[in-house]
């Protein structure tokens, strides 16, 4: 509820305005009747029903919007704001018939004067109130996704820096020339394999590079040939195994799977003998990818940044966030799979 409330952008200043726009509406209509000054004017018992009233159609518009899902559109504004006047004038006359039936007065207060009067003023009240609720909304609503995609693409630049930096390492590329030279030497085959996965991975992280979101099917592909590539490296101190079905119309961050079979490679010590699992477990809205946890004994002290900044990368498209649990000896991080249908 205080989420909702929250969503609402009711903010003290928007409230203390409307509070003296209710106040001024109700000395003037008052005045309008009595012609004359009189303290009576000034009392704050009507602008405080009108308040009441204004956060009631207010409440209506959030839960209309949320419930229609709307983009900040004119054409959607203004469709909200019929099916709210609708629900707001309905509301109104539905609860004064019960009000007027429970105390007996139906016919004195349901006769066609007092309906005109009254639906007139809830109609004024909506294109009033709810214009100001409007434009305040849709106003700090263009606000924050104006924030959000900032905070997204830089959020995607440092990730690709990131990503670029961590695989064109000189000590990375080193490493993998090093293993590339024992291959051509002992296993001309296995150095072929090795350097068209070495080359699609570079390849994929340049092609992904400028891409928001990336189908399930390309990330799984390219880290198939990412834990390929470490094989060449460990042996077979970690296997890798993929069940259930992929769900092809799934999107995902890129690089998401290489960052996570990276940490569960950075952070555990396989072996031959005792080797660290890494399995990755395909369901229709998430992926789940558990690796045997065996911590190496002089772990990396300034991990976790990856995870923090797949973490923000979520939270900007307005997805749920990955999970990450960890229990004895298994470590796992859950990925919500984002659907195409909703970017």
């Amino acid at each position: 509820m205080k989420k909702f409330f929250l969503s609402l952008y009711l903010n003290k200043y928007f409230l203390a305005f409307i509070v003296i726009f209710a106040y001024l509406e109700a000395i003037q209509i008052r005045f309008y009747y009595i012609k004359k000054l009189h303290w009576h004017l000034f009392t704050p018992d009507a602008a405080l029903g009108q308040l009441i009233n204004a956060l009631l159609l207010f409440v209506i518009i959030g839960l209309v919007i949320r419930r229609l899902d709307v983009k900040i559109l004119f054409s959607q504004a203004i469709k909200v704001f019929f099916i709210s006047l609708a629900i707001y004038v309905f509301g109104n006359n539905f609860l004064s018939f019960l009000i007027a039936l429970a105390f007996g007065t139906v016919e004195r207060n349901f006769n066609t004067h007092s309906l005109v009067s009254s639906n007139i003023k809830h109609v004024i009240d909506v294109f009033v109130y709810g214009g100001f609720f409007l434009a305040n909304y849709y106003f700090h609503k263009n606000q924050e996704d104006k924030a959000k995609l900032s905070k997204l693409e830089k959020a995607q630049i440092e990730s690709q820096l990131a990503q670029l930096k961590a695989q064109l390492d000189p000590h990375f590329l080193f490493n993998n020339l090093n293993v590339l030279d024992q291959l051509i030497e002992e296993d001309k085959e296995s150095a072929s394999g090795f350097l068209h996965d070495f080359s699609d991975i570079y390849r994929y992280v340049l092609q992904s590079s400028d891409q928001k979101l990336v189908s399930l099917q390309e990330e799984l592909d390219f880290a198939q040939r990412y834990f390929r590539l470490m094989q060449h490296k460990y042996g077979d101190a970690y296997t890798w195994e993929v069940a259930g079905l992929v769900n092809p119309k799934a999107l995902l961050p890129p690089l998401s799977l290489q960052l996570l079979i990276e940490n569960a490679i950075e952070h555990n010590m396989g072996s031959e003998k005792m080797p660290i699992s890494i399995k990755l477990l395909l369901e229709e809205n998430t992926l789940t990818l558990q690796n045997t946890l065996r911590p190496k004994r002089n772990p990396k002290t300034r991990g976790g940044r990856a995870l923090q900044n797949l973490r923000g990368q979520y939270e900007l498209f307005g997805s749920k966030v990955p999970v990450i649990s960890k229990g004895s000896d298994i470590f796992e991080i859950q990925l919500p799979l984002i659907s195409e249908d909703a970017v």
